[in-house]
């Protein structure tokens, strides 16, 4: 079973597509917003990689989980990246509005960070939680200000997708056989070493969710004589990322500001200032031939890029904290649960904040599971 104990799906019919909700049994749909918490999940996932978070939370508050388009059960429509990731942001605002959710706390994870932030940018939210969120600027292809390194974005799209991986998600792979299998992919960059679930079969086919066809996952790419020889096309999930469609700096004007908490594992392999997954820096590694060097191409430094566009963020009045989980990878709330339920918790106010200075004894009470 892919749903876990007190989880129900269904489908929510709105103006643009359908979209599949995770939900908890109970929960009251006339919960106020401020209790009221929706999480948004990443690339090459679904909504099932929360369903363990969303179990744990307090039980008077509204907890959601939604599909994005091209994922999970939601409907497989086409994605215009020429839009950036307002597809799926437009996405969640309809869902919302077919739900009768005004506002909510918003969690997004990776991608889904991305989601939020340009949510955030159109439409009002109590707060937003960002879990190792896609860099402001989009993933590949810019300096550390956000500049784009050229005018075509070479390197950065669907031309990045490993053609292996994406045939092992058409063909549904299970197993690990591969460094190219989606459960191999997991293992290596979902997740730090050592990280072990019960669940991780849950997680695989979460992934095994994603749409390959065309205008979804990976998207469309064309050919330039920039190296390394691809650059974004109009269509597609990771095209929607490439820094000529996707900016959410802008964030850094919204007034009012609602309250950032930035969460992130310190070994995260795919949002980090040296990504694995980005051609810079695997060309810098020897792993892409004919790499130009750092002058021309250099790697992304996501992590900074984020602290830098949330400073300034701070500096203009808004709330921010930020949460670094020493020896975490890229998914926080599976491989560190009791403290990613804490830090969301204090964010959305549900629980005191501790002390500053803390006193000289403390005492933290957590389930067994954790």
């Amino acid at each position: 079973m892919t749903l876990f104990d007190g989880i129900s799906a269904r489908l929510v019919e709105t103006d643009r597509l359908g979209v599949n909700v995770l939900e908890r049994a109970g929960d009251d749909p006339a919960t106020s917003p401020d209790h009221t918490v929706v999480f948004v999940h990443g690339n090459v996932s679904s909504s099932l990689f929360w369903q363990e978070i969303m179990q744990d939370l307090p039980s008077d508050l509204r907890v959601l989980a939604v599909d994005l388009r091209g994922f999970g059960r939601t409907e497989h429509t086409p994605i215009d990246a020429t839009r950036g990731v307002r597809d799926f942001s437009d996405d969640l605002h309809a869902t919302l509005q077919a739900l009768e959710i005004p506002e909510a706390h918003l969690v997004g994870w990776s991608m889904g960070g991305g989601v939020v932030l340009q949510y955030a940018l159109d439409h009002p939210v109590r707060s937003l939680t960002l879990q190792a969120p896609v860099s402001p600027y989009g993933f590949g292809g810019t300096r550390r200000d956000g500049s784009r390194l050229n005018h075509d974005d070479a390197g950065t799209g669907a031309g990045a997708a490993n053609a292996d991986f994406v045939q092992r998600l058409i063909d549904h792979d299970t197993t690990a056989v591969a460094p190219t299998s989606p459960r191999s992919v997991f293992r290596s960059g979902y997740v730090a070493a050592g990280y072990e679930s019960a669940h991780e079969d849950v997680w695989v086919e979460s992934m095994l969710t994603t749409s390959t066809a065309g205008g979804n996952y990976p998207g469309d790419s064309v050919a330039t004589e920039t190296w390394p020889g691809f650059a974004p096309g109009t269509i597609g999930v990771l095209n929607s990322l490439a820094p000529k469609y996707f900016d959410v700096s802008g964030i850094v004007d919204l007034d009012p500001k609602p309250p950032i908490l930035w969460i992130h594992g310190t070994a995260d392999a795919i949002v980090s200032d040296t990504s694995f997954y980005d051609l810079n820096h695997l060309g810098s590694l020897g792993v892409v031939p004919g790499w130009p060097g750092a002058e021309v191409a250099p790697a992304q430094p996501m992590v900074s890029q984020t602290r830098d566009v949330l400073a300034t963020y701070a500096d203009k009045g808004g709330e921010v904290t930020e949460v670094a989980v020493e020896g975490a990878g890229h998914s926080v709330h599976l491989e560190r649960p009791a403290q990613f339920r804490r830090a969301l918790l204090t964010h959305i106010g549900y629980v005191g904040r501790p002390a500053d200075p803390a006193p000289p004894t403390e005492a933290i009470i957590l389930r067994s599971a954790d």
